[in-house]
This record gives C-alpha cells, sequence and structure tokens, in this order.
C-alpha cells in the first residue's frame, strides 16, 4: 500500500504540472505569450523548485516523510486549483512559484520513504515501480487533459487536477500511521543535517551532478514536446495527446524494466559497481536514438524516438536513485537527493530558456535534441570520475 500511495502521489506531481504545456494553445490566445515568455514562465517553475529544494532535504529529515509529504500535497493541490482563479499573468506566476515550491518535496520525500521502509531486496523494484508514476501521469494528461479544456475550459482542467491530491492526502493520513522501518535501517532518520558532511562528501556530489547532466532532458521534454509537435509536423491540439501519450508510455516502461537490470546483473555474479554502472551505460547508450526525432517525417516515428530518450532516462535516473540509497547514509538521503533535484531544476532551467530563445531566433529544436543525446554518457563519465568503486554506505559512512 505505501508504494501504490508513493506512486500516486508522483503521478499527480506530474499531472499537475504537465497541464500547462498541454494548454499553450488556450493559455496563449488568454495571455498573449510569445515563445520566450512561455520559456520565462517554465523557468519560474523551475527556478522556485531550485530555492525551496535548498529547505525541502532538511523539512523532510527533520519532520519525517509522513508529515512532510502530506503537507507538501496539499500545498501543491490548492496552489493547482489556484491557477483557475488567476485574472493576470502575474497571478498566474504566483500560482506557479507556490505550486513548485511544494512538489519539489516530492522526490526527496519518495526516495527517502524507501530507503527506510522498504526491505533492501525489494528496494529496487519499489523505485522502478514509483519510477513509473511520472509517465502514467504524464500519459493519461495528454488524453484526457485537452478534450477535457476543450469541452468544459482550461479553468475546469485545473481545478479537477488539483482536486485530486486532496482525495489522496486522506488515504494517506489513514494509512500511514504506523510506518515502523525496517530491520537494518539507520534509527536516526530525523534530526539534525549534516550540511558540512554532505557538502565534503564526494559521494553527495556525484549524486548532484549527475541530476544536473541529465534531468534537463526530461524537463525540456516535459515542457516543450507538445510545441514541437504542432511546429514540426503541425498537429492540432486536439490531436497532440496521442505522440506525447507514446512516449511517456515508453518511458513508463523505460522505469519498469529498469528496476529489474540491476538485480539481474548482481545475479550474473556482478559486482555492486559494475552491476550499476553496467546497467547506466546501456540506458545511456539507447539515449543517443533521440536526436533522429529532428529527421524523421512522421510524428509517430518522432515519438518513438523520443520515447527511447525517455525509456532510457527512466533507466538511468531509477539506476541513479537507487544507487542513492547504497551510496549515502540514510539520515542524508532526502537532502542530498533534494540537492540533486537543485542541479536538475537548474539545469532544466537552463534548457527551457535555451528553446526559447533557439526557436526566437530561428534556429529550431536541433540544438536542444543534440545536447539530450549526448548527455548521459556525459553524466556516467562524471560518476565514474567521481566514484572509481562505487561501495555501500556503511563502509566508510
Amino acid at each position: 500500500m505505501l508504494i501504490a500511495l508513493i506512486f500516486l502521489a508522483t503521478a499527480l506531481n506530474y499531472v499537475d504540472r504537465q497541464v500547462l504545456a498541454l494548454l499553450k494553445p488556450m493559455l496563449e490566445a488568454e495571455f498573449k505569450w510569445s515563445d520566450q515568455q512561455f520559456a520565462h514562465l517554465g523557468s519560474v517553475f523551475q527556478l522556485a523548485a531550485a530555492a525551496s529544494l535548498l529547505g525541502v532535504g532538511w523539512f523532510v529529515d527533520r519532520f519525517g516523510v509522513r508529515f512532510a509529504y502530506g503537507f507538501a500535497v496539499a500545498v501543491w493541490s490548492l496552489a493547482g486549483m489556484a491557477h483557475a482563479l488567476a485574472a493576470s499573468v502575474q497571478q498566474f506566476v504566483v500560482a506557479r512559484a507556490v505550486l513548485a515550491t511544494a512538489e519539489s518535496v516530492n522526490t526527496p520525500a519518495a526516495m527517502k520513504t524507501a530507503a527506510i521502509y522498504l526491505p533492501t531486496d525489494r528496494r529496487s523494484v519499489g523505485i522502478g515501480i514509483i519510477n513509473t508514476a511520472p509517465n502514467i501521469g504524464a500519459i493519461l494528461t495528454p488524453l484526457l487533459i485537452p478534450p477535457f479544456a476543450m469541452a468544459f475550459g482550461w479553468k475546469a482542467a485545473f481545478l479537477v487536477t488539483g482536486g485530486l491530491g486532496l482525495i489522496w492526502l486522506l488515504f494517506w493520513r489513514l494509512n500511514t500511521a504506523r510506518l515502523t522501518p525496517v530491520a537494518g535501517a539507520s534509527a536516526r532518520t530525523q534530526g539534525k543535517v549534516e550540511w558540512r558532511a554532505i557538502l565534503a562528501d564526494r559521494r553527495s556530489w556525484t549524486i548532484i551532478g549527475a541530476k544536473a547532466l541529465t534531468d534537463f532532458v526530461w524537463w525540456f521534454v516535459l515542457f516543450w514536446t507538445p510545441d514541437f509537435f504542432a511546429r514540426q509536423f503541425g498537429m492540432a491540439q486536439a490531436t497532440l495527446g496521442w505522440p506525447i501519450a507514446i512516449i511517456f508510455a515508453l518511458a513508463a516502461s523505460g522505469a519498469i524494466f529498469s528496476g529489474a537490470l540491476y538485480p539481474a546483473l548482481l545475479h550474473r555474479g556482478l559486482s555492486m559497481n559494475m552491476a550499476r554502472k553496467c546497467a547506466m551505460f546501456a540506458f545511456a547508450l539507447v539515449v543517443l536514438i533521440m536526436p533522429l526525432a529532428m529527421q524523421v517525417s512522421s510524428p509517430w516515428l518522432a515519438a518513438l524516438c523520443i520515447g527511447m530518450g525517455l525509456f532510457a532516462h527512466q533507466g538511468f535516473s531509477t539506476n541513479l536513485f537507487g544507487m542513492a540509497t547504497e551510496i549515502i547514509p540514510a539520515r542524508r538521503i532526502a537532502t542530498v537527493v533534494a540537492l540533486g533535484a537543485i542541479g536538475g531544476n537548474l539545469s532544466g532551467t537552463g534548457i527551457i530558456e535555451l528553446a526559447g530563445w533557439s526557436l526566437d531566433n530561428g534556429m529550431g529544436y536541433a540544438p536542444l535534441f543534440v545536447l539530450c543525446g549526448g548527455a548521459y554518457l556525459a553524466a556516467l563519465l562524471f560518476i565514474h570520475l567521481m566514484q572509481p568503486r562505487l561501495s555501500p554506505a556503511d563502509v566508510g559512512a
């Protein structure tokens, strides 16, 4: 039940943030945005999330996942609904910033929950299942929200998607009252955050750097691909949902597959170090397919190329999170994952702004896809340089 609740919260997290990109034509008509202004709105979200993540790890580590997670979902649900009340661009931006601040709690809280409440032999698969949640949300949202918004208006879309989180909150409170750490988990999972130790530890910077080098791909796809299909293939808003759904269906399968790959490599006799890095290398190679989306003549082939890129992104990301739960002491995980998310949000801001600039200056999407293609090989090289040999957190922690 715990994995199911985290799965649902993570799915709702991405439903709320994806609505903006899917309703771009309606919102552009309402607020008269240019591509660069639309990029700035995305940057507000990314920067607000990055800034709030400075305190998210402390918040989760200090107060525990049950309170922190529930509080965050309540706030982001209300913020999502508040978009419908916006009467100006400024009010819309404020609602977006509050949404980003609350949603930034999700990943650190989810990973800490997995680290202290899931047994080691189920943790990798559990993280893989949880990591499929953004994709499930991203599959259903483009299929349901555009036609719903065309029938009932964009305001109704924000009200409904935001309201789902308040229903989740009731089940969270009822089903997590008696959570206890699994055997072998650190007894001290709450308390003072060890900032000096965290920032002096190469393992922390390994996670932070790898997230910064890869997360921008996810944010680029989430924020700009509806516009890519409309611009590149002339697709109308009512039909945009299908290629987006294909992309995130492939991403979901990547998360599921990756959860099983690492244990399979371990069972074949590979060390923890080799198993993690071989799995990451395999997914990094698959991402090289992604730039081919610019060369094909069919939106469905383009969706396949981008989808394979996200398939590999989820595989790489699941292994990165799994690596974090192994090499980072449990009492620091939420803080380190939050710092990694800051790196990812900042690089996401960069790619969103770069896309807006590239489009307004006639360069199109080609530079963005090239950057995405090479990101994961660069990240794996960085991991190996920082951690030539991965070892569990209880060794030298």
